[in-house]
């Protein structure tokens, strides 16, 4: 089944409806239910509420163990933990109430699957994920004599900023350039914290190194995949776009549009390219959010290091 909500000045597509009211029009097109779509709603939902149910035992635990930390580290742990916590509930929403943004999709009908509260969810979560490897990467790179990675440090957070307003660009203009943008930003940011974690790996302790060359090895995959698979999916469509002429929304007609309108749909044809990434975003990205909450003192790990060098 799918089905529009829309208001009667957005373009009519499958079963057409204002946003709290009744049908106007409909529209003769798929209306086929893939039972692979629903059951990985039901996988992807799955991993959203077992991120947060995790995100709740580490919240525990760093309550449990905060005697044993320095008054310094305990104050960053909790801001990881505060930070996490935003992200992984994001991503739980998101998981749980699935959307394409520009395509304005989503599995379940109602208002909260609109593309202007999940976005705005999305943002704030995405932008405390970035902070927390800022502040990680900043307590990694202290007193390491890395250029690279103090650099990567200041400049992740803002760099994002401009990625998320291509974001919004993308949503409410239903131009997937900014998409393309947005994802070239990401790609960029993952490889800069990705190759200063490589350059820092040495210089701790073994025991720490382990932890270090996950994180590398995750950054690695995410480059290789986003560079390969979604921002030439975006850039492809938004070349499509532009062959075809497309008439992009206006400013004030874009966010009326995403306030207003979402279409339900479980057909497998318009959920294919969603998948893959949502999944490892929704499970991989969270898990290590929540990592960033029991890493120990990479500052005193660091000078112990030094000085049994």
């Amino acid at each position: 089944v799918d089905i529009d909500r829309t208001s009667s000045q957005s373009t009519p597509c499958r079963s057409v409806y204002c946003a709290f009211g009744n049908p106007q029009e409909s529209a003769s097109l798929d209306t086929s239910t893939s039972i692979f779509v629903l059951i990985w709603w039901v996988t992807l939902g799955s991993i959203g509420l077992a991120g947060m149910a995790r995100w709740a035992y580490v919240a525990r635990e760093l309550t449990r163990r905060q005697s044993l930390l320095d008054p310094s580290t305990l104050v960053a742990r909790r801001w990881q933990l505060r930070l996490s916590g935003v992200y992984a509930f994001g991503c739980a929403f998101r998981a749980v109430f699935p959307r394409a943004d520009v395509q304005r999709i989503c599995l379940y009908d109602s208002w909260i699957s609109s593309v202007m509260l999940g976005r705005s969810i999305a943002t704030i979560a995405e932008l405390c994920f970035v902070i927390q490897w800022a502040m990680m990467m900043r307590e990694a790179s202290e007193g390491r004599g890395s250029k690279l990675a103090s650099m990567t440090a200041r400049v992740v957070v803002p760099v994002i900023v401009v990625a998320e307003i291509c974001s919004w660009y993308a949503v409410i203009t239903t131009n997937y350039l900014g998409n393309t943008i947005e994802q070239s930003l990401w790609t960029l940011c993952v490889a800069l914290l990705t190759v200063s974690l490589l350059i820092l790996t040495p210089k701790f302790p073994l025991p720490v190194r382990g932890m270090l060359r996950m994180w590398t090895g995750v950054g690695a995959v995410f480059v290789l995949f986003v560079s390969t698979v979604d921002v030439p999916m975006y850039a492809t469509r938004w070349l499509a776009d532009e062959q075809a002429n497309k008439a992009y929304f206006s400013l004030r007609e874009g966010l009326h549009d995403v306030a207003t309108r979402w279409v339900v749909t479980y057909a497998f044809q318009d959920w294919k390219e969603e998948m893959a990434w949502m999944t490892m975003y929704f499970s991989v990205a969270v898990w290590l959010s929540i990592s960033l909450v029991r890493v120990p003192d990479l500052r005193k790990l660091s000078r112990l290091h030094r000085t049994d060098g």
